[in-house]
């Protein structure tokens, strides 16, 4: 039987993903431990890697969960993987998308197919829907104004998210990450035009162009619990292009805290 490889990384994807599979490889890079028993691995040791993954079976590999780019000890380098130095760096400085483009490719040079989180557990990924809640006119406007903003951004290989009240963007997802996105959010609300008026979306979406296999944005009840600090009105996502983990309590919580939750077809 084959099996299947799962690079894990941090946060509640990779024990989902794991636990969805009969005998799964877990590997996890160094530094970046998950919340599942996972054996590490370096980048400067990546072609071993590779072949210990064909050793034990494995016929494909799945990505799931945060990592951030390792800092790379040329000292540790194994002969083969030197060889691929070159190409690790320049996609390493062209920004995540192409460094995750490039690793896609090593694997698949290697005989070790990439498959998307949606390949494993399809319902991780929701279709058009609105969930929790509903969305105003005033919302729908903002989310609107949102996936624009991220279609614009998106060749700049920034984050994947963004909150916009009343048609203006108080915040943008950068490096740190979605929580200081939404606390960055929270400490500047008001700057709405209305006090009164639309509260705000939070929004997330693939960046366009983005190989939809690695590295999709991902929600989740903290996500909500995030956004109901933030003061905003709801969360609203690309259909088809977002991650929801345990769609049931973050549903659970949405309707607690009163947001809406809208797959955005």
């Amino acid at each position: 039987m084959t099996r299947t490889a799962v690079i894990a990384g941090q946060g509640a994807l990779a024990p989902a993903v794991a636990a969805a599979l009969d005998d799964p490889v877990v590997i996890a890079l160094d530094g970046f431990p998950p919340a599942i028993p996972a054996q590490a691995f370096r980048l400067e040791r990546l072609v071993p890697t590779l072949d210990h993954l064909i050793g034990q079976g494995v016929g494909r590999v799945v990505f799931a969960g945060a990592v951030r780019r390792p800092r790379l000890d040329p000292e540790l380098f194994d002969p083969r993987t030197a060889t691929l130095v070159p190409r690790i760096l320049s996609a390493m400085q062209s920004g995540d998308d192409a460094a995750l483009r490039e690793v896609i490719a090593i694997f698949e040079e290697w005989g070790l197919p990439v498959v998307g989180v949606d390949a494993i557990l399809p319902d991780l990924v929701p279709g058009p829907a609105v969930l929790a809640g509903q969305p105003s006119d005033a919302d729908r406007r903002d989310a609107d104004r949102a996936a624009a903003i991220l279609d614009a951004t998106g060749a700049l290989d920034l984050g994947q998210g963004c909150v916009v009240a009343q048609g203006l963007c108080l915040a943008l997802e950068t490096l740190p990450g979605t929580a200081a996105m939404l606390d960055f959010a929270a400490a500047h609300r008001g700057l709405r035009a209305d006090p009164q008026g639309a509260r705000g979306v939070f929004y997330k979406a693939p960046k366009a162009g983005q190989d939809r296999r690695i590295d999709l944005p991902t929600l989740g009840p903290d996500s909500v619990e995030q956004a109901a600090r933030a003061g905003l009105a709801g969360i609203a996502w690309q259909a088809g292009g977002v991650i929801l983990l345990d769609r049931a309590a973050a549903v659970a919580a949405a309707e607690r805290a009163g947001l809406f939750l809208w797959a955005r077809g």
